[in-house]
Parts: structure tokens; sequence; C-alpha cells
């Protein structure tokens, strides 16, 4: 993979929510969380908040399963999108999507998903505890996506 990631440090996450309302007000022209592109998972009795975006995955089931191919791959930018003009609402990307990045706007009444706002993402500017950060794919080591996604998978098992 080439082109730029957005990549979350968990550790430095405050759960401030603040890049899911710039996210929202870029967008939208409004601070309205529920309409951001990156959602914040918060588990309070752990003191976890983890960001959440989409992972432009190489084989998006979001794609596979779009009936109106109103999720597709942008190939050239590494880039999974959603043309809201063909997206007929079903949330059957939402449901696909194992790490939950698709949303669903419910006044536009159309699937949602980090778009990293035109190559300028403002969760990243914007975060002051720098846990949100845009960097070059090639930086992005296996042995620390390893080590969150052991973590998430403990927590997310601590809450069945």
């Amino acid at each position: 993979m080439q082109g730029k990631v957005i990549v979350v440090d968990h550790e430095k996450c405050t759960g401030c929510r603040l890049c899911e309302m710039v996210c929202s007000v870029f967008h939208t022209g409004a601070s309205n969380p529920s309409r951001s592109r990156i959602k914040v998972v918060k588990w309070e009795s752990e003191g976890f908040y983890l960001p959440t975006t989409c992972q432009n995955c190489e084989k998006p089931f979001c794609v596979e399963v779009c009936p109106t191919k109103a999720c597709h791959q942008d190939l050239e930018n590494q880039r999974v999108i959603i043309d809201k003009d063909k997206c007929i609402g079903c949330k059957t990307c939402i449901v696909a999507c194992p790490f939950g990045a698709p949303s669903f706007d419910h006044v536009e009444r159309v699937s949602i998903k980090c778009d990293y706002c035109d190559g300028n993402p403002q969760c990243v500017f914007f975060c002051d505890t720098k846990a949100v950060n845009y960097v070059d794919s090639d930086r992005v080591g296996v042995s620390k996506r390893r080590e969150f996604s052991l973590k998430f998978s403990e927590l997310l098992r601590q809450t069945r």
C-alpha cells in the first residue's frame, strides 16, 4: 500500500471527541458528532478511548456487499469511497465493516465514512494530544498494528 493513512495512538487519546466535532463541522457546517466520519469508541471503566476511521482495506467487505456500487475502491489513491449520489441507504456496508468505520447520516439518509478531508484531515490538525496522526503508510509497522489489535480484542472480550 502507498500514500498516507490516519493512525491513532490510543494511549494519547483522552476521549474529548474534538475530532468528531471538527469532522462534522468540516463536512456538514455544524457541530454534530453523529454526522462525523471519525468515531470515538469509549471504554470508560478501562480509561480506553479509540478514535476509529476507515482502514481502506485492500479487500474491503463494504465494497463487496454494496448493491449499487456506491461504495467502491479508488485504486489510484488507495481509498474506499462512498458516492452519496449512488447510495440507497441500505446500510449493508455498515454491517459488513469489521472496524465499524462507515456510519449512517440520518439527515442525508446515506452511509458515510472517512475521506481524509480530501487530504487535509481536520481531526489530525485539531487533536490537542496528537493521538490522531496522518502518516505515510509505509511508516505504520506491523508490530504496532498487532499490539493494538491484541489490546482491542482483549477489551472486546471483556465486554461480552
